[in-house]
């Protein structure tokens, strides 16, 4: 008899301001912040009012639940809910075999590699079978699409002529990408799949965005130089799709939605965004059919496992 259960890993996210020089003080893993970083990120906390991240992945994670008929937890790399403390949850629980998935689907060393490290650190007295990519995954690939196709006939019907669509996902340190890390190749991939299902939106661009400022050079091409590059063109808007996020946070409710539309604006451009997957019932689907496809790889299991 096995009770089987999903991790969902993510990085995490305070949801008061007050709680900022923890939340980066976990993020460093104790390396002091200077106090200039420590009010930059609170300014930008403050500008959205309260990261949804963690209320959004227990909704995701709910959804799987009603999926495949198991516990769905989640867990944490630098707030609460923590890894190490669902682990505990989830062993109190009786939980004897589970999946963890990162809701980060291109694999890379400076997220899932180190959501992995974590995972393995906890001792987790059950076998974890860690999904370390899962970036074309058809259902993910759908979902994306279906936010896109009708984010951008809306948007376009709106500004009045067909606007160009730029993909965009969170830059890493270049000397990751030198490394062999294949996060580069894996983000493009998923927007050229999202592309494929939506042809009406023509040529399409593909941009880094939120660059670190530590770590020697990032990936490009940023956002910032898209935009000025399409409105050398004639542009006069631009629809963005965030494809390396599954969620709102504040790297798309203030990079994507006052920072990057400001930039576009004083440039004479209106910015518009997909709506992020959040509830997306084909990504719940997706992730659920995730997990179903790799506990069924695992030993067999009798009571407390997925529902067919």
């Amino acid at each position: 008899m096995s009770k089987q259960a999903v991790l969902l890993i993510a990085h995490g996210s305070p949801e008061r301001i007050e709680d900022i020089p923890a939340f980066l003080q976990n993020i460093s893993r104790g390396r002091p912040m200077s106090d200039a970083v420590v009010q930059e990120v609170q300014h930008r906390y403050a500008q959205i009012g309260v990261s949804p991240l963690t209320c959004l992945t227990m909704g995701q994670a709910n959804g799987v639940t009603g999926e495949l008929g198991i516990p769905a937890y989640i867990g944490m790399r630098n707030w609460h809910p923590f890894i190490a403390d669902t682990l505990k949850q989830m062993t109190a629980d009786g939980i004897e075999q589970a999946v963890a998935i990162c809701l980060a689907p291109h694999n890379s060393q400076t997220s899932v590699g180190l959501y992995k490290q974590v995972l393995s650190s906890g001792n987790a007295p059950f076998p974890i079978d860690f999904v370390e990519e899962w970036h074309d995954h058809p259902l993910l690939i759908e979902a994306f699409a279906d936010r896109l196709r009708t984010g951008w006939k809306a948007a376009c019907e709106q500004h009045g002529s067909a606007l160009p669509v730029l993909f965009t996902a969170h830059s890493v340190p270049q000397r990751t990408i030198a490394e062999g890390d294949p996060y580069e190749k894996q983000t493009r991939e998923t927007a050229a799949l999202v592309a494929a299902c939506v042809p009406e939106i023509g040529e399409w661009q593909f941009a880094f965005q939120s660059q670190g400022m530590s770590g020697g050079e990032w990936l490009g091409p940023t956002v910032e130089d898209t935009i000025v590059r399409l409105r050398e063109a004639g542009h006069t808007g631009i629809f963005l799709q965030p494809i390396g996020f599954v969620c709102d946070h504040v790297e798309i409710l203030f990079d994507i939605d006052i920072l990057f539309r400001g930039y576009a604006e004083a440039r004479g451009m209106q910015l518009y965004r997909a709506e992020s997957l959040n509830d997306s019932p084909l990504f719940v689907r997706s992730v659920a059919d995730l997990a179903r496809t790799r506990l069924r790889a695992m030993s067999p299991v009798a009571s407390g496992g997925i529902q067919a």
